[in-house]
């Protein structure tokens, strides 16, 4: 089963050089391991665009979807037998990049 592991900055701000090479050596285990799908850093939510669609016209706002203290600063789409491999995942993944994280299962 494939599940999203989101991280979660709270205006932390980047990865320190040792959070990187922590989440580094995470990424290689996830790899060794066969639990690596694919996985991805995000930037400031701050020149985010907002696109919505429903109407007649598109409508483009500037900013994130919504105004938050926290936001996704990354993910982990990840490989696991179950969730408890999963969490366990995402337990080690927080301590590698010192952020919160979410797990969500794909449908």
């Amino acid at each position: 089963m494939k599940y999203l592991v989101s991280v979660i900055d709270d205006g932390t701000g980047r990865a320190t050089p040792t959070e990187e090479a922590d989440i580094d050596a995470f990424n290689d285990r996830l790899r060794t391991d066969g639990h690596w799908v694919f996985a991805g850093g995000l930037g400031s939510p701050d020149p985010a665009t907002v696109v919505d669609n429903r109407g007649a016209e598109p409508v483009f706002t500037d900013g994130p979807f919504v105004e938050a203290k926290e936001h996704l600063a990354g993910f982990w789409i990840i490989e696991a037998a179950d969730l408890d491999v999963a969490l366990k995942l995402a337990a080690d993944g927080s301590k590698a990049c010192n952020r919160k994280i979410e797990v969500r299962p794909f449908l």
